[in-house]
């Protein structure tokens, strides 16, 4: 009976479905010489767009490949790239670093183990700006020179910051404790020299030297030239001058002697002096100042023999 009923079913939905059919065919308006075009992409238009797909899947596995290189060439890490890392602090750069356009920081540190060099094959620029973009400083680095130009130039000691040596457009102060000229031509300066002290190096002589022209010391309350444990000597090619325009020539010493005097001879009318080798002399003066000696007598023998004043 259950078997009847399901046949009874399907024929009532075959009934159904076959009406409905029939009904929509009805409804739909005839056409003749009705054609049938297919749906989808045929042909070469086909081929092409496969072409294309397998284009871009080789594309992006190069891509992908050349992604992977670059990574592992340029040693890409989660820190930075290569010898590049990036802290918490700044930039952090290892090895030998090269640089093609200007760089601009703040602040430049080496590691604590090694030194910091900057290297140009032309030359090594430093700039200082304010905040208007004004240069105020410039240090440049190049072949044949070393060039600062700023306001005031200074050099600190380490260990106390004492300035070592400053210059600026009015004079140059050198703050060092002692200042050596170890060039065999010594220091040339084009003006005067002011100075409490001049010493030379222990076991060395002092010289001061003018090759071609005067060589002047004043000084408006004395010059004093001591010569503690040697000689002091003062050698000119024509005259030398002591000049006292307000006091007075002193000379102390145990013995004075004046050499190469001239020898005044007694005039023909004078007694001839005796034979024997004359010792002791007298010194005369002539009116201009010029001194000379005369062969001491028993009286004074200046008169007989001035005739030497009147060479002078």
């Amino acid at each position: 009976m259950d078997r009847s009923t399901n046949l009874d079913i399907e024929e009532l939905k075959m009934t159904r479905e076959q009406y409905i059919l029939a009904t929509q065919q009805n409804n739909l308006p005839r056409t003749e010489n009705a054609q049938l075009y297919p749906v989808g992409i045929y042909g070469w238009r086909k081929r092409c767009l496969y072409f294309f797909v397998l284009l871009l899947l080789v594309t992006m596995i190069v891509n992908l490949a050349m992604t992977i290189w670059i990574l592992k060439v340029m040693n890409f890490t989660v820190d930075g790239m290569g010898n590049l890392r990036v802290t918490k602090k700044g930039i952090r750069l290892e090895g030998i670093s090269e640089f093609l356009l200007p760089l601009y920081v703040k602040e430049i540190h080496s590691r604590k183990d090694s030194p910091l060099v900057l290297q140009s094959d032309r030359n090594v620029t430093v700039n200082a700006r304010n905040h208007m973009g004004q240069l105020t400083g410039q240090l440049t680095v190049g072949a044949d020179a070393v060039e600062a130009q700023c306001k005031r130039f200074e050099v600190r000691a380490s260990e106390d910051g004492r300035v070592l040596f400053s210059a600026d457009e009015d004079e140059i102060t050198i703050g060092a404790e002692k200042l050596k000229v170890t060039g065999t031509e010594g220091a040339v300066f084009g003006h005067s020299v002011e100075t409490p002290h001049v010493r030379a190096e222990p076991s060395q002589d002092l010289r001061l030297e003018s090759p071609t022209r005067s060589l002047i010391m004043e000084a408006p309350r004395g010059v004093q030239v001591s010569a503690a444990a040697g000689d002091f000597k003062a050698t000119c090619r024509k005259e030398l001058h002591l000049q006292s325009t307000e006091g007075e020539i002193f000379l102390n010493a145990d013995t004075i002697r004046l050499g190469n005097l001239p020898t005044g001879s007694f005039s023909s009318s004078s007694p001839s002096s005796s034979s024997s080798r004359q010792t002791v002399y007298e010194l005369c003066v002539c009116p201009n100042g010029k001194l000379y000696l005369s062969p001491a007598g028993v009286g004074s023998t200046c008169q007989s023999s001035s005739n030497i004043c009147l060479w002078s």
